[in-house]
């Protein structure tokens, strides 16, 4: 700047700053002054003369305030602030001042549509600054922001591609630290929008399309949906035509194009995928030449599709190559660079590969020397030191399989640990980084496999802790595979060590996580009231706000409200978890919440024994947890896990031709399953109930199935055999009484019920005639309300919902405001959304989320005269999310459910007789919900010439 300039800028400042003295605060001047001043520092700032941007920023915030909205000179002086402190943002790269100006865009947007005055003086390439340089995170503040930024940029508006395509990445950045799938298809959704308004010719459309291709492949990786994988490649091969030879970005493209390809090979084995990934990545090599500041990072990508080739064609020559393009790739990293560590591991897995060629001892120490290189060089925290664990995993296992020595064993383990509990890495990577950590545990026999099965239930837990909503946390729960499996591998190998409280600890740990989570919000805490009455209301208060957070969160639409709302939990669930920890510091509450202890899971067999049956891929048995005693393991050496599966398809096929028998006919099918039950399931447990634990006849068990056992008809095996004397030999249900739980804790939660008692309330509720669409018309359900009212006694407050009056709304009520309640409708299980199951109303549906919504701490007995009331979810088993668990999840400490469709003319002799028998006269009208399992077992045995034998067994009964 000329001196004569620069004297004219400072009489400029010193003449404004006496002009401002002279219109002190409160003058109606008082604002231009400042705004002039300001401006006159701001420009000499702007030509490096005045270094004094630190008292001139506050000079523009001045002027903002005395020009609230409304104040014609509003707009201008938000324009002025948001300039300043870009400038400043752009020379001291401090993240508040380009966070502040973020927040300044989201209210100078809205004031400046096209055509007005500070459109045509820059506004868009001081908003630009902000949107391209505001810190891409995956704070839930950063995304609220750049929502709010995306609101106020309709479409039509010019910044509208950019700013979608900025709040695509912190989206998909929230999702690898998180693992919410919603998160990456609102992002592929916003990616989407940006390419269809870049047309043909815009400059921008080519880096909207290999973002969206990127996202697609994340989602591919995610969800192994091949159609996401197909079109990343096309949009990549799009983006590159666009992109000819001598385009800076060419080499970008021709890499991530590679890189899709050598997923797709992995993934399918296409040679022409993985020849054409070489070809483009040699490409790029040749437009990255010596010199070039990314031919690193080429070379790296091209040895990666060497050694994916190698891994399937075991061509030597190409894992020789992908070692050198590695080492010459390592040699041109810089020491200090960030993404050296990213090298060093690549070339150790090839290292690793080629010991296993070779045995070249060599091979395997230098490639275990450069992991721990590259651990060294990243601080404790650095989330990448996760990933760098599992590959010395692989390293050190790879010595071990050659050489058998037991440390290198330990030492593969342990870097396996130490990669799932690295805090700085998301959950999702944990949860996978665990479950190899179970999976070569259990290969290898080695003595951190339970370890291994309790950090996968942990981190899941953890996991799905974050999630708002209820139906997200089964979608986190669903997305791992080999998750479903855990739980009974996790007691198999428990009971292979002959720790038989400890396999049923970990089985009840990994199971029912859905419920348990939902629980930890409605525990009874009478016992906390009377040691600390303080502590326990604010914990109760906690609880029941974390509780309608998570209930209202599953409802939201409104994708801005939805993050508002997940906020709000998240900081709900931090000071729940601090009242509890708080609470887990008073003595005799150290375990409040904690996974239950076996001594505290015993209290499920307080009225009799629970049968836990375990199906996993290592053996099939059965754990009986007794009253009193140490737990006791009995072998079922006939069946397997795919047995299981085999008898489960037999069952659906049988039930479903029986369907279309006459009554009379004798469903030899069914006979034939019943009896494979019996000989090879039931029969080795009987034997110890009766021989072992001298169980009376006609005592009540409880039966707990996991797995593949969830889809087998228990209670009805029967062997279907003759005595000498023409007698029949007994069966299970002749023998005892039996019910289900879908966990020792649902049974132990129902058992811990409130005792007090209140005047009982009976409700039939019946919905025969559904409406067009939502079913056949259920001829049956008016008499069989008509019949169940004269069964109930007098003494209860009885009531009955039929017809217009049974709807949504009206069932809901009435299942809050009484005790005892009869269901007769259409029973709806949804295989791929569980929490959407649902009973048919007259208007809207009955659904198990609205079930759960509900509280009901007096409820005593449920009867669900419906169809598919008691089946589970198929993707998650051992979660048991059915209509009937949901009932008994809400308070309801009984409850009868169904296995598959009932028919309404027969079940009404069921019902009938079960009524009869749980309200004997003798009784003089006292209503008890633990009688509901013996009523059942007498019913089915009532109707045995009434009712087909599908219909009887279709019947069972959950809960205390």
């Amino acid at each position: 700047m000329k001196s004569e300039t620069v004297s004219h800028l400072n009489d400029a400042v010193q003449r404004f700053q006496l002009v401002l003295d002279q219109y002190p605060i409160g003058h109606p001047d008082h604002a231009a002054a400042l705004t002039n001043l300001a401006s006159a520092r701001f420009g000499g700032y702007i030509q490096n003369h005045l270094q004094e941007i630190d008292s001139t920023t506050p000079l523009f915030r001045d002027a903002l305030a005395l020009r609230p909205q409304g104040h014609p000179d509003h707009t201008l002086s938000l324009f002025n602030l948001i300039r300043a402190l870009i400038w400043r943002h752009s020379k001291e790269f401090t993240a508040a001042y380009i966070h502040e100006s973020a927040q300044l865009c989201c209210k100078l947007l809205p004031l400046c549509p096209e055509g007005t005055y500070l459109r045509s003086i820059g506004i868009h390439s001081v908003v630009n600054y902000v949107i391209n340089d505001l810190t891409v995170d995956a704070s839930d503040e950063n995304i609220h922001l750049r929502r709010n930024i995306l609101e106020r940029c309709p479409v039509g508006q010019q910044l509208r591609p950019r700013v979608l395509d900025k709040f695509s990445w912190a989206l998909r950045l929230r999702f690898r630290q998180r693992g919410n799938i919603d998160d990456l298809d609102e992002g592929i959704q916003f990616l989407r929008e940006a390419v269809s308004l870049c047309s043909e010719g815009h400059t921008g459309r080519h880096e909207y399309l290999d973002n969206l291709a990127c996202s697609l492949t994340s989602r591919f990786d995610h969800q192994g949906n091949p159609n996401d994988l197909d079109e990343a490649i096309s949009l990549h091969e799009e983006a590159l035509r666009l992109c000819p030879v001598g385009h800076e970005l060419r080499g970008f493209l021709l890499s991530s194009l590679g890189g899709d390809l050598v997923t797709r090979f992995r993934k399918w084995g296409d040679v022409e995928d993985i020849t054409r990934a070489i070809s483009l990545r040699r490409e790029t090599l040749t437009l990255h030449p010596p010199g070039h500041p990314h031919r690193h990072t080429t070379l790296n990508n091209l040895a990666i599709a060497l050694l994916t080739r190698y891994d399937k064609s075991d061509a030597s020559e190409d894992l020789t190559e992908a070692i050198d393009r590695y080492r010459e790739s390592l040699q041109l990293t810089r020491l200090d660079s960030p993404e050296r560590h990213v090298t060093l591991c690549s070339l150790s897995s090839a290292l690793s590969s080629r010991f296993k060629q070779t045995l070249e001892n060599e091979d395997v120490e230098e490639a275990i020397s450069l992991c721990q290189e590259a651990l060294a060089s990243l601080h404790l925290l650095h989330p990448r030191r996760s990933n760098i664990h599992a590959w010395l995993q692989r390293a050190y296992l790879s010595r071990y399989d050659i050489q058998g020595n037991p440390a290198d064993l330990s030492s593969a383990m342990e870097h396996l640990r130490q990669s799932s509990i690295h805090p700085t890495e998301g959950f999702p990577q944990r949860i996978l980084v665990a479950i190899d950590w179970a999976r070569h545990a259990e290969n290898y026999q080695h003595a951190s496999a339970l370890e291994a099965y309790r950090m996968c239930f942990e981190l899941f837990d953890n996991h799905v802790m974050t999630r708002s909503s209820i139906t997200s946390r089964r979608e986190a729960a669903t997305a791992f595979r080999g998750a479903r499996s855990l739980p009974v591998g996790a007691a198999s190998c428990a009971i292979r060590r002959e720790n038989l409280r400890q396999a049923v600890e970990l089985l009840e740990q990994g199971r029912g996580q859905q419920w348990s989570l939902a629980s930890r919000f409605r525990t009874p805490v009478e016992d906390l009231e009377s040691a600390n009455p303080k502590l326990a209301h604010v914990y109760m208060e906690l609880s029941m706000r974390v509780s309608n957070a998570a209930q209202s969160s599953a409802t939201i639409t409104d994708r801005a409200a939805a993050d508002q709302a997940a906020t709000e939990y998240r900081r709900l669930t931090r000071q729940w978890e601090a009242a509890v920890s708080e609470i887990r510091n008073l003595q005799a509450f150290s375990r409040f919440l904690l996974p239950t202890s076996y001594e505290d899971l015993r209290a499920a067999a307080y009225k009799g024994p629970v049968v836990i049956l375990i199906a996993s891929q290592y053996f099939c048995s059965a754990i009986i947890v007794p009253t009193l005693g140490e737990p006791h393991h009995v072998p079922l050496p006939t069946i397997t896990l795919a047995d299981l599966v085999i008898l489960k398809d037999r069952f659906t096929r049988a039930i479903r031709h029986a369907s279309r028998m006459n009554p009379a006919e004798t469903r030899t099918d069914l006979i034939v399953l019943l009896r494979i039950v019996w000989d090879e399931i039931m029969l080795p447990i009987v034997k110890v109930l009766e021989g072992v634990l001298k169980l009376q006849r006609r005592s009540r068990i409880w039966l707990c199935p996991t797995a593949a056992f969830t889809s087998i008809p228990l209670h009805a095996a029967n062997p279907f055999l003759t005595k000498a004397d023409r007698s029949k030999e007994p069966c299970l249900e002749d023998l005892y009484i039996c019910s289900y739980t879908p966990t020792l804790s649902a049974l132990v939660r129902s058992r811990q019920r409130t005792k007090r008692r209140v005047t009982p309330s009976f409700v039939a509720i019946g919905q025969g005639q559904p409406g067009a669409g939502k079913g056949k018309a259920l001829l049956a359900v008016d008499s069989e309300l008509e019949l169940v009212h004269k069964l109930v006694p007098a003494t209860a407050n009885r009531s009955t919902i039929s017809g217009d009056a049974a709807t949504r709304a009206g069932a809901l009520q009435a299942l809050e405001e009484n005790t005892w309640v009869h269901l007769a409708c259409h029973g709806k299980q949804d295989p791929t959304q569980p929490y959407n199951s649902h009973f048919v109303m007259r208007d809207e549906h009955l659904t198990l989320l609205d079930i759960m919504d509900k509280d009901i701490p007096h409820a005593e007995f449920a009867f669900l005269s419906a169809c598919h009331t008691a089946v589970g979810d198929k993707e998650t088993p051992d979660e048991v999310i059915h209509l009937a668990a949901g009932l008994q999840f809400s308070g309801f400490k009984s409850v009868v459910g169904t296995l598959w469709e009932v028919d309404d003319a027969v079940a009404k002799h069921i019902v009938e007789a079960f009524y009869k028998y749980m309200f004997n006269p003798k009784d003089g009208g006292v209503m008890d919900c633990t009688k509901a399992a013996w009523a059942l077992n007498c019913a089915t045995h009532a109707v045995k010439t009434k009712v087909p034998l599908e219909q009887r067994m279709v019947f069972i009964h959950i809960g205390v």
